[in-house]
């Protein structure tokens, strides 16, 4: 970042802030005072405009860092500032400053440093991906806290660093593997949601991956079935579309990635519909293959009355985002441990299709997001360890079963296999999980 510029800056930001005292001080004539505070204007704004130099392509990540800068500018200065006039309060202003330059040394100090502050936060907030919802709801309600906003500027600061670090790295490395095209498979790819999403436009389910996946050469397609509705109604939905891409792309197969209840789908596609044709591999992330206690506790517990309600709600409500026909109950019972017991019975895995399988717990409850975080703690004693929804038993099968469970507290959600939150874990990166997937995909020459 430059310290030496950094701190160039901070001097003559301090200097501006504080100029009305200077010039009372040193009593400085009229059309010099303004002479100095035009240029104290100028300083701020270029400061404001061009707080730091930051070499990288990307607009977003120089963004967030020159917001970091004007942050850690405005911590300096603030304080700076409280000092200056503090000083000049008790010692210089009875004997050699008038209180009118005083008052107005504390209102430019107050503006500028607030310039600072808004500056900084709004680059931050509108290009930052790691902050969430929590961090900015917590600064825009205590940043005006002593000591408590300074605290959540250091943490704002430190995720920014981090955030930038990470995807400098990640765009370094991209381009360094960019000729080899190492995700380009012999045959497409599609990717397959689970329950209670949709493959919208505007919001992808698979947060930052297909992006990943496209910069490393690969082709795919989503699966775009309806959110919600029984396996067989979502796996003939899927078996249409398979042969959307085959007709539409003249390839013999294509290789299918699914998450959560998208692995049934695709699975009964395969091995009842005739897809086991059309379908090279089948790698399935956190399905419940083998069913959810805690699913069939819900159903047999909670009174029909209410789980119609619920049901009524979702259906309606899905209808108006695009599902012709979804059904909330058929989805969830199908995720029960009797009924994908009987869908592993009708549909045996198929010789000429690969089959792999990945899993994720969380160490610990607080590991995860709401509402996967307080799910952890329900499923617990009815499936053992889990991502929040699926068991770690549950989502095992065909030839390699990966568990994924990084060191630490942390552990990896059912939402963090997809990138739900498009956050940052410590030791898993879930970008390169997925351009790992799909790498060996190629070696194995699907």
């Amino acid at each position: 970042m430059g310290q030496l510029r950094r701190l160039i800056n901070i001097l003559v930001l301090t200097a501006a802030l504080n100029s009305p005292i200077i010039c009372g001080y040193f009593r400085v004539e009229a059309f010099k005072q303004i002479l100095i505070y035009c240029v104290s204007l100028i300083c701020i704004l270029l400061i404001n405009i061009f707080p730091c130099r930051v070499k990288n392509d990307v607009f977003r990540l120089r963004s967030i860092m020159k917001g970091r800068e004007l942050l850690l500018m405005f911590s300096v200065t603030f304080l700076a500032l409280v000092i200056a006039n503090g000083v000049a309060g008790v010692i210089f202003v009875p004997a050699n400053i008038s209180w009118w330059y005083f008052g107005i040394n504390m209102a430019v100090g107050v503006m500028g440093s607030l310039i600072l502050l808004v500056n900084g936060l709004s680059r931050v907030f509108l290009t930052s991906q790691q902050l969430g919802i929590r961090w900015r709801l917590l600064i825009l309600f205590f940043w005006w806290v002593p000591v408590v906003n300074f605290i959540l500027l250091n943490k704002v600061c430190r995720l920014v660093r981090r955030e930038y670090e990470v995807e400098t790295g990640k765009n370094q490395l991209n381009n360094i593997r960019s000729i080899g095209s190492i995700c380009a498979t012999k045959y497409p790819l599609l990717l397959v949601h689970g329950v209670f999403f949709r493959d919208f436009r505007y919001f992808s389910y698979w947060g930052r991956i297909p992006k990943e996946l496209k910069k490393n050469g690969a082709v795919f397609y989503l699966g775009q079935q309806q959110s919600a509705a029984s396996v067989k109604d979502t796996a003939a939905e899927l078996a249409t579309r398979i042969k959307e891409i085959v007709e539409e792309t003249g390839c013999d197969k294509i290789n299918i990635i699914a998450h959560s209840k998208g692995g049934l789908d695709a699975r009964y596609a395969i091995s009842c519909l005739g897809m086991d044709q059309f379908v090279a591999s089948l790698t399935t992330i956190s399905t419940p293959h083998h069913g959810c206690l805690f699913a069939d506790h819900l159903l047999e517990k909670t009174s029909e009355k209410f789980v119609n309600r619920i049901a009524k709600s979702y259906n309606a409500a899905l209808r108006k985002l695009g599902d012709q026909n979804p059904d909330f109950i058929a989805a969830v019972t199908d995720l029960t441990a009797e009924n994908c017991r009987q869908i592993n019975e009708e549909a045996p895995d198929k010789d000429t299709v690969y089959y792999k399988s990945y899993g994720s717990k969380l160490n610990t409850w607080m590991g995860g997001r709401f509402p996967l975080n307080l799910s952890n703690i329900l499923v617990q004693p009815f499936d053992g360890e889990n991502d929040g929804l699926v068991s770690v038993s549950s989502a095992e099968w065909g030839a390699q079963y990966t568990v994924l469970s990084p060191t630490g507290k942390r552990g990896i959600s059912h939402g963090d296999v997809i990138d739900l939150n498009r956050e940052n874990i410590d030791d898993f990166d879930v970008r390169e999980l997925y351009v790992g997937i799909v790498k060996d995909l190629k070696a194995l020459g699907f």
